[in-house]
């Protein structure tokens, strides 16, 4: 079964494709029958040259376009969508902008948590300070505490040693 598909062409993250009438069995970039033109999709806008009368020849004889050369086709005004990828586009449509609502509801939930998220670690602040100010004053009873003991010893050492 022939296919009017893509052949990719061009550099690393710079693709660049040619339309080809290619057997569905061979590679992507394999063998192709005939060369139909090409389409650039980094280009501002898109680039694509298509050869309308040899593109209408193999639709006529029964090759079947890919999903992308379909849209292509579409857009040159050589052919129609199939129903089929039609309603997958559609189907892809609404749940992008599904997707896109969802998003940004969940933005806007956000955004009143993160207002209150700052007071409560305002708040979380406040005896976190305190508790730093009144550490470095039970450190410094500590040792006040134990030098007396230490003294203490020291004495009983010295007399022991005497």
């Amino acid at each position: 079964m022939l296919r009017i598909r893509l052949r990719r062409v061009g550099k690393k993250k710079k693709p660049m494709y040619r339309i080809v009438v290619a057997d569905s069995h061979k590679p992507r970039d394999g063998a192709f029958v005939e060369n139909l033109g090409y389409y650039h999709p980094m280009d501002n806008p898109t680039t694509i040259v298509l050869d309308e009368e040899r593109a209408k020849h193999w639709l006529d004889k029964g090759a079947m376009p890919s999903d992308r050369v379909a849209k292509i086709l579409k857009i040159q005004g050589i052919a129609e969508i199939p129903e089929k990828l039609a309603t997958r586009i559609a189907l892809g449509e609404q749940r992008a902008k599904a997707a896109k609502e969802a998003s940004k509801a969940k933005a806007e939930a956000d955004a009143p948590d993160a207002a209150s998220g700052a007071e409560a670690q305002a708040s979380a602040e406040e005896p976190k300070a305190e508790a730093a100010t009144e550490k470095p004053a039970a450190k410094a009873e500590e040792p006040k505490a134990e030098a007396p003991d230490k003294d203490a010893a020291d004495k009983g050492e010295e007399k022991s040693e005497s």
